[in-house]
């Protein structure tokens, strides 16, 4: 299979990554409210933004004209709810009803996702 049509098709997968998980922000906002650090201000605000910011990214990632841009955006949405996952980690992933072990994994994984995303920046 040539790097195209993998990096095509892992683009459509991260696209309906995204979308479904801004689309979860709607569906289940409490779970998101509660692994907000309390520092932050308007929470539920902030669920619908980050949401409404997935599934633009996520729709993004689908059209050739504003790929890479929606892609540099995964990016920042991945850096700017960084915080979010670290509040989870530190409350043991009590708001998802996780295991501690899987909310730390997920830590690391951000920087996956980060690459994963920073790949769709590069032309083919």
């Amino acid at each position: 299979m040539q790097i195209g049509l993998i990096k095509t098709i892992s683009l459509y997968v991260m696209s309906l990554l995204y979308v479904a998980a801004g689309v979860m922000h709607f569906v289940k906002p409490e779970s998101y409210v509660r692994i907000m650090p309390p520092y932050l201000p308007a929470h539920l605000a902030l669920v619908y933004i980050s949401g409404i910011a997935e599934i633009l990214v996520g729709l993004g990632l689908m059209v050739p004209a504003t790929s890479t841009l929606a892609a540099w955006g995964v990016i920042a949405l991945l850096i700017a709810v960084f915080p979010a996952n670290i509040y989870m980690a530190q409350q043991g992933g009590a708001a998802f009803g996780l295991p501690e072990w899987a909310v730390i994994v997920r830590l690391p994984l951000q920087l996956v996702l980060i690459a994963w995303a920073w790949w769709h920046t590069q032309a083919y």
